[in-house]
């Protein structure tokens, strides 16, 4: 069993930053992390990829690119997301992610999210 846990999120003026952090905990021993990342839900949206690490490099989205950074630690089992110059629009929840592998199984695996909203 693998499980994340978000910390991170809040309330920000447009202009302002934020920082997600999100651990992978479990029996590390035995699972594989072949990526880990962040995605976001709007109200009355799709989920969608924001930013995410994988055995194949870095997949950033468009609409954030130049304001947000990923970075993950293979050691530790961590993601994290620096947001800055957030905007109105980068409003929503943010699920950290990991797809990882036990033995044969591979999941894809999401933490519980966390609020981010910005707002003047």
């Amino acid at each position: 069993q693998v499980q994340l846990v978000e910390s991170g999120g809040g309330y920000v003026q447009p202009g302002g930053s934020l920082r997600l952090s999100c651990a992978a905990s479990g029996d590390m021993l035995i699972v594989t992390i072949n990526s880990m990342g962040w995605y976001r839900q709007a109200p009355g949206k799709q989920r969608e990829l924001v930013a995410v690490v994988g055995d194949g490099g870095t997949n950033i989205a468009d609409s954030v690119k130049g304001r947000f950074t990923i970075s993950r630690d293979n050691a530790q089992d961590t993601v994290d997301l620096q947001m800055n110059n957030l905007k109105p629009e980068d409003t929503a929840v943010y699920y950290c992610n990991t797809v990882a592998t036990v033995g044969l199984i591979t999941r894809n695996l999401w933490g519980q999210g966390t609020q981010v909203t910005v707002s003047s």
